[in-house]
């Protein structure tokens, strides 16, 4: 039976929680959508990665990553205000798009894609929050590996140039959508993307 290392494809479930193992589910991977990804290629967060280094199909885990494990402290230089006017789409602004809580992606001067929470909205200006939206939590994950197994060369050539991040599930894929899995609702937590 193949161990978790380098260049597996790695099929598993987790209940992910902020903080302990008593806290609110914010997350899940099922059997149904389970999370899919490439072993040792970059696209989950290092730590979460390194622990479950070694571990065989049917194998249950938890792992507990510090927020500077995790996607690290608010950072205060990303929560900015902006000019009502960036936000026009032919000379008019979308109320609805943005609107205090919503998600809006965007782009930075250089093309850098990132998302960025609405916080307020007034006559001029519109403050973003662009912090991952679980910047400044403790991460705890509980789950199983459901397969580990050789990723084809297929998979190893699409993931490895950067097309895809192997992630494809609802419960946990790159929902920062920098692997373009899409699932919105998704945090992306193993997902370092």
């Amino acid at each position: 039976m193949l161990e978790i290392s380098k260049h597996s494809m790695v099929t598993l479930t987790y209940d992910l929680r902020i903080d302990d193992e008593q806290g609110e589910v914010i997350e899940q991977a099922t059997e149904e959508t389970p999370l899919q990804f490439l072993y040792g290629a970059g696209t989950m967060l290092p730590k979460f990665e390194s622990h479950l280094a070694g571990l065989k199909q049917g194998e249950p885990f938890t792992i507990k990553l510090s927020k500077k494990d995790a996607y690290g402290e608010i950072n205060q230089d990303a929560i900015v205000e902006l000019p009502k006017s960036v936000f026009l789409v032919d000379g008019k602004f979308d109320d609805e798009l943005i609107a205090v809580g919503n998600n809006v992606p965007m782009m930075s001067s250089n093309g850098q894609r990132l998302n960025g929470i609405v916080l307020d909205v007034n006559d001029e200006e519109v403050k973003m929050d662009f912090n991952h939206p679980l910047a400044g939590e403790d991460l705890f994950f509980a789950g199983k590996v459901l397969e580990v197994r050789e990723a084809s060369d297929e998979e190893l050539a699409q993931i490895l140039s950067g097309g895809g991040c192997g992630c494809g599930s609802e419960g946990g894929g790159c929902g920062d959508d920098s692997c373009g899995s899409g699932h919105d609702h998704n945090h992306g937590c193993g997902c370092g993307c």
